[in-house]
């Protein structure tokens, strides 16, 4: 054997043994940072999951059975998380505000006298007030309005996390959180056996009537992940104007064809989960068909299901509707600008 065959060989038997030693290494390192988590974070993480879990198990639960009490495991799961979120982060109010250094105390925000970090006051509100958007069924995809309802809330909450997240895909990971919280819960709660208890029930349930399937929101956000990358903190109000019109044509682009699959047989099994309705829902071809179309007075109407309207569609008054969406789009996309930046400030 040469001494370069020998070399080599040296090389590839130390090879194994190097990448132990950096795996030991890594994972020394990982438990570390965990040790260093105080207790009050693990408190919040653990809450904010029971409560996302307790709230879509309990509209699922509505769904299905029916009114309910204050004792069911839902709601026993949604006040757990709200009391380990508040008392955690009471704790670190009165921690901070009688006992913490003066660092501490600086980086803190002051309300009526007490201090305390900014997501600790953020964590105190949500005991109090829970807020939960309606799930989106596809049937109102092909409707104006349902661009300007997303226009309104999501370019906020993406953009705030991609200007104040210090990862680089900071928006991508919050969409794709959401929808794996979503997806969870819709795979897993028609699991379960569960029977309709209060009447009228025209549309008897055996298992639990599980949540719509997700909005597809990872794909515009990894377009404001870009958009954020490319731009930068530079021209605030160009990036919201670009991003706003950009949000809504690629929500446009996906949801539109989106809804029309999840119409269709190919979308009644369950892993996409249509075609799941109330047990108090008397069904109908309302189920597929389009609501709230922008039809406007040139439509004959008829109404669907609580209340919407299934009727014509007018493209001159749809393109109305999504020239509103995209100002909609480009304001809210502004004050995310602005909630990020003053967010990334206040990090320590």
């Amino acid at each position: 054997m040469t001494r370069r065959g020998a070399r080599s060989q040296g090389v590839v038997q130390t090879m194994p043994a190097r990448v132990a030693e950096e795996l030991t290494a890594t994972a020394a390192g990982a438990r570390k940072r965990f040790q260093t988590v105080p207790w009050y974070t693990a408190a919040v993480l653990i809450a904010s999951t029971c409560v996302v879990v307790g709230l879509l198990w309990d509209v699922s639960w509505h769904r299905t059975v029916g009114r309910d009490t204050f004792w069911t495991l839902p709601h026993l799961l949604e006040q757990f998380a709200a009391l380990l979120a508040g008392l955690g982060c009471g704790w670190l109010v009165l921690q901070t505000t009688f006992a913490g250094t003066p660092e501490q105390r600086g980086t803190s925000v002051r309300i009526w006298g007490f201090r305390a970090p900014l997501g600790a006051w953020v964590c105190i509100w949500s005991t109090f007030v829970m807020l939960v958007s309606a799930p989106a069924f596809p049937n109102h995809m092909h409707s104006a309005r349902f661009y300007m309802a997303t226009a309104a809330v999501f370019p906020l909450m993406l953009v705030a996390s991609a200007r104040a997240s210090p990862l680089r895909w900071g928006a991508t990971l919050t969409a794709a959180f959401y929808m794996s919280i979503v997806l969870a819960m819709l795979w897993i709660l028609e699991l379960f056996p569960a029977q309709s208890k209060l009447a009228p029930v025209f549309n008897p349930a055996t298992h639990m009537v599980p949540p719509p399937f997700p909005l597809l929101l990872v794909v515009p956000a990894v377009l404001i992940d870009v958009l954020q990358r490319r731009v930068g903190n530079r021209h605030d109000w160009l990036l919201a104007a670009v991003t706003g019109l950009a949000f809504v044509a690629v929500m446009l682009a996906v949801h539109w064809f989106w809804a029309e699959f999840m119409l269709s047989p190919a979308a009644r099994n369950g892993v996409f989960g249509a075609d799941r309705w109330d047990y108090s829902v008397r069904l109908g071809p309302w189920q597929y068909q389009y609501w709230n179309l922008d039809g406007g007075a040139s439509g004959t109407f008829k109404w669907g299901r609580a209340g919407n309207v299934v009727g014509a569609f007018s493209p001159a008054l749809f393109a109305r509707g999504l020239g509103i969406a995209v100002l909609i789009a480009m304001v809210s996309s502004r004050l995310g600008l602005w909630l990020g930046t003053w967010m990334s400030e206040l990090k320590r």
